[in-house]
């Protein structure tokens, strides 16, 4: 094996079976045209009913062999192709030659005596001991807190791991690798950033950090792994095969039997289901949550709008000083629709899983049913017994034009994905609005800004951050509704904070700012756990509703779409053995459900596809 670690330079031409190994480049003619590949396996006997084709040239270095195993490992996992997978895993650019692997240098960051000794050094309020003693292991730490110290504890691996080991580092965005790339280099680690530095994480001996990709990163060998923010959306890819980073990560670890920890402040139920549990003391996590102000609008008539008269103040208050900023949250850009009775304006919920309720009238009748579960029950209201009911309509651009003319001060607009930099409209808005930096003469561009949940992603900092209608992320038609609630009001947490960037940044001793919800379900799971700084409260809620229901990580879905779906089910349901379900199509969409992810994703192996448009996602997130 140390051979297929050795330096090789691709501009001095060595014989081709030199250059030859499993992880390389190569290129195949087929049909007339040269066609990239990547060698899987060594010494293999051919089919003699298959035509083999010779390699015509090596383009250059590829993945190692770990990566190549589990890039076939993720394959099956996920129901794709591997070769999207050794993409993902390879340079962006052709790699001729990578440096040698040296011993790694890494020291701890050096403290004053004041502030007492290092929180993974035998445990401490802030961090528990043993979470880097092996294996898959879950750290919730607070939004506000500083996640580097694991980072900086995980690195002392590399000295006991070997020369060719790394440590494997994730993060959510782009910007939070590269301020994490800096500071593990300011602590005197050799640090390789992905994908710019793909030749010296494949030399090994070093920390890597990158994003969702970086989990394929070309480490010969893990000497462990971090996840920060592993609850986030943005380590599972859209496209297929729908893999997950931190389950990646997790694997490379147990399959190179090094520790894994996955940091979030509000871990999911996947996440729980990885590994145990690690918490830090109360008090440290009560300080790192910042203060959530609940407005209860069930008095309210829906009729008054958007806008309480607790918001309305802090906006005000907001336009009235110099350096302020209030950030307005409302996830929808176009509209979302909520029954609320037109009598005592109790929002509409399934009786079952708590998610909204749509009004259904076709040929059976008028009817409530729920968009999560199925569920249906008669139009009737469950606290007053009211017929009638009313529905809720709301979007970005009205809610700023209200809100500019009811608080008498200049409102921005920023709206897109999640991950997009986001888009502004209007004149005082103008293009490029940056809501992060200053204006002419240190000025905020805006003081108050009203945006969907890329602002939170887009923003640095803010005085408060104040989600106009809170019901329609408790209330989304997902599986996850809760759990991403729970997400953005820790988001919003880390950002009134000033610890935009886990793990880049030195976090203040407390979470300063304020988070306002307006809500008619102040008695929600996620608001009591969120006001009482403990995600458990939700996780114990989470856990009863998804084993009752039969639901992840207590079975493994998969979704079925496109022209190919309907063919595919049908054979997917005549080849299902007992205990896997089949059942579709409902609006043009399959799905399977099985006991374990290893029946789910043998199941989608053994089955062949039929030609046409077809999408398989395991594991989707937008149920």
């Amino acid at each position: 094996m140390a051979a297929l670690h050795k330096t090789f330079d691709y501009s001095v031409p060595p014989t081709l079976s030199e250059r030859v190994r499993v992880g390389s480049q190569v290129r195949v003619r087929l049909h007339g045209r040269l066609v990239g590949g990547w060698v899987v396996e060594e010494d293999v006997e051919a089919d003699p009913a298959l035509v083999l084709r010779p390699i015509e040239s090596v383009r250059g270095w590829g993945p190692p062999p770990s990566v190549v195993e589990l890039a076939r490992w993720a394959a099956w996992r996920w129901a794709g192709p591997a070769s999207a997978l050794l993409r993902t895993a390879s340079a962006p650019r052709v790699v001729h030659s990578i440096p040698p692997a040296t011993a790694p240098a890494t020291r701890r960051e050096t403290r004053p005596p004041s502030e007492g000794r290092h929180p993974l050094e035998g445990g401490s309020d802030e961090v528990p001991a043993g979470i880097l003693s092996g294996g898959t292991m879950v750290l919730r730490l607070p939004p506000a807190a500083d996640s580097f110290p694991v980072v900086l504890a995980a690195s002392g691996l590399l000295e006991r791991a070997g020369d060719l080991a790394g440590l494997l580092v994730l993060v959510p965005e782009r910007d939070q690798a590269s301020e994490l790339a800096a500071r593990s280099r300011s602590s005197g680690a050799r640090v390789a950033l992905l994908p710019e530095e793909w030749p010296a994480a494949r030399a090994g001996g070093c920390i890597v950090v990158g994003t969702r990709s970086a989990a394929f990163a070309p480490l010969p060998r893990l000497a462990g792994a971090v996840v920060l923010d592993a609850h986030d959306e943005a380590y599972q890819e859209e496209r297929t095969p729908t893999w997950s980073a931190w389950e990646v990560a997790s694997e490379r670890a147990r399959r190179d039997e090094v520790p894994c920890v996955l940091v979030s402040s509000c871990p999911t139920q996947d996440l729980l289901a990885a590994g145990p549990l690690f918490t830090t003391s109360r008090r440290f996590e009560r300080e790192g949550w910042a203060r959530l102000e609940v407005v209860d609008r069930r008095a309210d008539d829906p009729r008054t709008g958007l806008f309480s008269e607790r918001l309305v103040d802090l906006v005000r208050w907001a336009g009235q000083g110099a350096g302020r900023r209030v950030l307005c949250i409302l996830n929808r850009t176009g509209r979302m629709r909520l029954l609320a009775c037109a009598s005592c304006f109790a929002l509409a919920r399934c009786d079952v899983c708590r998610g909204a309720l749509e009004l259904v009238e076709d040929e059976e009748g008028r009817r409530l049913r729920c968009r999560r579960c199925g569920n249906e029950r008669p139009v009737v209201c469950a606290f007053c017994g009211n017929t009638r009911m009313r529905v809720l309509r709301i979007g970005v651009s009205r809610a700023r034009e209200e809100l500019e003319a009811l608080a008498g001060v200049p409102v921005a607009e920023v709206w897109g994905a999640p991950r997009m930099t986001g888009r502004t409209t209007g004149d005082h808005r103008g293009e490029g609005l940056d809501v992060s930096r200053p204006g002419p003469g240190g000025e905020p561009r805006a003081a108050v800004v009203v945006g969907t949940e890329a602002l939170l992603h887009r923003a640095r900092a803010a005085d408060a951050v104040a989600f106009l209608d809170f019901d329609a992320e408790l209330l989304a038609p997902r599986m996850r509704a809760s759990e991403e609630a729970l997400a953005l009001l820790a988001r919003a947490s880390r950002l009134v904070s000033g610890a935009q960037f886990p793990g880049t940044q030195p976090a203040p001793a407390r979470a300063s700012g304020t988070v306002l919800v307006q809500t008619r379900l102040p008695d929600h799971e996620v608001l009591a756990a969120a006001v009482g700084a403990d995600p458990g409260r939700l996780s114990e809620a989470e856990r009863g509703l998804r084993e009752a229901l039969g639901l992840p990580p207590f079975s493994a879905l998969a979704r079925l779409s496109g022209a190919g779906a309907d063919s595919y089910g049908t054979a997917l349901r005549d080849a299902a053995p007992v205990g896997v379900e089949v059942s579709g199509p409902v609006d043009g969409a399959w799905s399977v459900r099985a006991p374990t992810h290893s029946e789910l994703s043998n199941l989608l192996d053994t089955v062949k596809r039929p030609a046409g448009r077809l999408r398989v996602e395991v594991d989707p997130l937008r149920i």
